[in-house]
């Protein structure tokens, strides 16, 4: 599942506005909505606290595993 895809999911289950998950995790609107819409390249240090918020996390794993 795409990133884009699974915040934006999440954030609907939590009911939460996308202005409502910026303020909780301390990231600005405009960075929600890029997330949210796919952009190639966010920066890590902002996407930790957005995904700690939707009681997700980030993994990286070797491809093939």
């Amino acid at each position: 599942m795409k990133l884009a895809t699974r915040v934006r999911e999440r954030r609907t289950e939590l009911r939460l506005t996308q202005p409502e998950l910026a303020e909780l995790a301390e990231v600005s609107e405009r960075f929600v909505r890029l997330v949210e819409s796919g952009k190639d390249s966010v920066r890590l240090d902002k996407l930790q606290p957005l995904l700690a918020v939707l009681g997700l996390e980030f993994q990286l794993k070797l491809r093939g595993q």
